[in-house]
């Protein structure tokens, strides 16, 4: 191979880990920064109900992003077994199948988008003075779709080869642009909450380009050429088997998550700012583990790819007690902080309340939720993304959304909408360290790969 982006495959672990995980911990910061600063800037400069929408619009964004999003991780997964397998064909069949879906895929969300964000809203009840600007919002964030699905994909496809820091640098100037047309179309000129959105479609377009440009004008195993792009079937089958379970579960959990939004919803206008805002904290707070378990499935496939069995089980170990710790750790700091990172992004009192009371009934069961990202990162990049699938979907759609049905009626705080996250993420972290210990996981691959061999 003509580069070198090998530090998962040779080297100390930790480090390989850390230093491919850090760059995605910082694109991911100026990512959030996308729908951080439509937060901010919304609610200094419109009003509670303009603001109020964009907060809420974390689980409605996800449905429809999810699923591909999900086919977006077996792809990498494909990509990443032939990198670490040196299987220069194939990665490029890989690559060629994955931009063919991607651009086919971001037509399709268009339509389903911006087709289907009245009626989803309804379903979720939506406050009614909130209405008009979410369906405005929503339009205009989905009228970039192609953008999305692209951008997330290219990223993907870069981050699957082992190179973390060109999206990094993508990420950090498309963010800075995001923020700069907030202020100018929100601040500057008094544009509506529409124009947030646009700002966001218009950054992840810069982006999309710049990762592009690196992917066909730069000589690589992995090079893009436009006349390549089709799609080759048993590639998009394989991708798609890969891919299938963790973009449905993305789907149904995010289905779900809209369910949990519209008992959100019917507390009001106040708490559907305070759960929104307390939403984008956590996102930030929770991005160090989420980057970590992205590494992690990386490593994972990378080198069961190279048929290092010992350094994946070894890996495997060492990142999730390493993630586990930390999550704890970032649960206690947003515990004690909650009040002021409240006050930073709004100047409602009764939003904050409610953001400070969510805080204290989720944030020390992090280690729950870090736990079971790790061990559904490790399945997925050992080619096993059905375990998640079901997990997650127990514990975190099934389970959940029963419980939020069962007690809300009775005990009508939002107290007990909050309680549903510990209690579905220690249940899934208890299903998983029963199924990682009971099964050997390795040993399965290992066989799966001879049989695919002869």
């Amino acid at each position: 191979m003509n580069q070198r982006n090998d530090a998962l495959l040779r080297g100390p672990i930790w480090k390989g880990l850390i230093t491919f995980a850090l760059p995605i911990l910082l694109g991911q910061v100026f990512q959030q920064l996308y729908n951080t600063a439509d937060a901010w800037i919304v609610g200094h400069y419109l009003s509670d109900s303009e603001y109020a929408a964009v907060t809420s619009t974390g689980s409605l964004v996800f449905l429809l992003v999810g699923f591909f999003g999900g086919i977006a991780v077996g792809a990498g997964v494909i990509i990443s077994r032939h990198f670490g397998a040196k299987d220069t064909e194939r990665l490029q069949i890989a690559v060629h199948t994955t931009v063919a879906f991607g651009l086919a895929a971001g037509i399709l969300m268009t339509g389903i988008g911006v087709g289907l964000t009245p009626s989803i809203l309804k379903l979720m009840d939506t406050p009614d003075n909130v209405m008009p600007y979410s369906v405005e919002y929503f339009r205009y964030y989905f009228l970039g779709s192609l953008a999305i699905v692209m951008y997330n994909l290219g990223m993907g496809i870069l981050r699957a080869v082992g190179d973390s820091k060109h999206p990094l640098y993508y990420l950090i100037f498309s963010s800075l642009v995001n923020v700069a047309l907030d202020f100018l179309f929100v601040g500057g000129f008094g544009w509506g909450v529409w124009s947030a959105a646009l700002a966001t479609t218009i950054s992840q377009f810069v982006s999309v380009f710049l990762c592009l440009y690196r992917l066909t004008h730069f000589q690589t195993d992995y090079q893009l050429h436009l006349r390549k792009i089709r799609f080759q079937l048993p590639m998009l089958r394989e991708i798609v088997r890969y891919g299938l379970p963790s973009g449905v579960q993305n789907s149904i959990i995010a289905f779900a998550n809209v369910i949990v939004q519209a008992n959100i919803n019917a507390f009001g206008e106040d708490t559907v700012a305070g759960c929104g805002t307390y939403a984008k904290i956590e996102g930030f707070a929770f991005l160090p583990i989420t980057c970590f378990t992205m590494a992690l499935t990386t490593f994972v496939s990378q080198n069961l790819g190279a048929r290092q069995y010992e350094r994946t089980k070894k890996g495997a170990k060492l990142g999730t007690i390493g993630c586990v710790l930390a999550a704890e750790l970032i649960g206690v700091v947003m515990l004690v902080f909650a009040r002021p990172l409240m006050d930073f992004f709004t100047d409602n009192p009764a939003a904050i309340e409610i953001g400070v009371r969510q805080s204290t009934v989720e944030s020390l069961f992090f280690c729950m939720l870090s736990f079971s990202h790790c061990i559904a990162a490790i399945m997925r990049g050992a080619g096993k993304p059905m375990v998640p699938m079901f997990v997650m979907l127990i514990a975190w759609c099934v389970i959940r959304v029963a419980y939020i049905s069962i007690m809300v009626p009775y005990v009508k705080e939002s107290w007990v909408i909050f309680s549903a996250y510990p209690l579905t993420w220690t249940i899934s972290s208890i299903i998983f360290l029963i199924y990682y210990l009971k099964s050997d996981w390795l040993h399965a691959f290992d066989s799966a790969e001879s049989k695919r061999a002869s």
